[in-house]
């Protein structure tokens, strides 16, 4: 009860400050700001920001973690306008919401997630001005996370892979950069934002952590893909397969992919723990990932 207590509050308190932070729809351009807060306003899990503002929790200060918070749900929003693109994955539903370019067009779905990127490093920039060489790393992480070598590179080699052969390094390699990165980031920038953030090595066991939470994460996507409706993912189901992309599910099957989500919540489990802190909020969190429906 008090974790569930916790994580509604937390996702409200996420949804309070992106309303706060982001442009109003009639703010000029309007149809831009209005694309953005479609996507933006559609909710979904918040989890990314989640773990941001739960990673803080381990050891934490007086430094606000919600800017670090808001700019990797930013930055996430981007990436998943961009993904549902026609060029990219082609889907017609996001977070229970039609898609941007479905709901406006192709350009303005384009533009919204381009605005997007800048103005999450703006969040980074304004809102630890007090703190000089925090800011700079959270924007470096951030960065990093975002550019060529992880999320644009695993979109980019997910694209490639589509209809072909299976390969397990090749598909470790997409997951590991289009979706575990952003695990690993958010939770090193909750990290570095409080009071252990300059511990080298607990930023390295938490950098594990978000790997292996992220890997688990897709896995348990994979497996919903093909067992759950688009009502209850929020998104396209089956979408997957209908695109030819590789899964787990589609190296390991069914079986063997839900054995992999638990080893890596598992090796997750164990990298917090070397982490330390108040982990009791980031264990539950870890079991309500594997066991979750949508």
């Amino acid at each position: 009860m008090i974790f569930s207590k916790q994580l509604t509050q937390w996702r409200d308190q996420v949804n309070e400050n992106l309303d706060l932070f982001l442009p109003s729809e009639n703010s000029h351009p309007t149809r831009l700001h209005q694309a953005i807060r479609h996507s933006m306003e559609a909710g979904g899990k918040r989890l990314r920001p989640i773990l941001v503002l739960a990673a803080h929790q381990l050891f934490p200060n007086r430094i606000d973690p919600m800017p670090a918070a808001l700019a990797v749900e930013y930055i996430h929003t981007y990436s998943l306008i961009h993904d549902d693109l026609p060029a990219m994955d082609d889907s017609d539903l996001r977070r229970g919401r039609i898609s941007c370019h479905k709901a406006f067009e192709e350009a303005t779905a384009i533009l919204a997630g381009d605005a997007l990127q800048p103005m999450a490093f703006e969040l980074l920039v304004k809102g630890y001005a007090e703190y000089p060489e925090l800011g700079l790393d959270l924007v470096r992480i951030l960065a990093e996370t975002a550019g060529n070598r992880h999320l644009v590179g695993g979109q980019m080699q997910d694209l490639l892979s589509e209809g072909k052969k299976p390969e397990e390094e090749n598909l470790k390699y997409i997951h590991e950069n289009k979706t575990a990165a952003m695990f690993r980031a958010s939770l090193q920038m909750g990290l570095r934002i409080g009071n252990m953030g300059n511990n080298e090595d607990k930023m390295r066991m938490m950098g594990k952590a978000g790997r292996s939470l992220g890997l688990a994460f897709q896995s348990i996507d994979d497996l919903l893909d093909i067992t759950s409706s688009s009502e209850e993912l929020g998104k396209d189901a089956d979408h997957d397969s209908e695109q030819g992309k590789v899964t787990w599910v589609t190296l390991k099957g069914e079986e063997e992919a839900r054995k992999l989500a638990a080893q890596l919540t598992e090796n997750a489990r164990e990298e917090l723990k070397k982490v330390g802190g108040d982990l009791e909020f980031l264990m539950e969190l870890t079991s309500f990932l594997l066991d979750r429906k949508s």
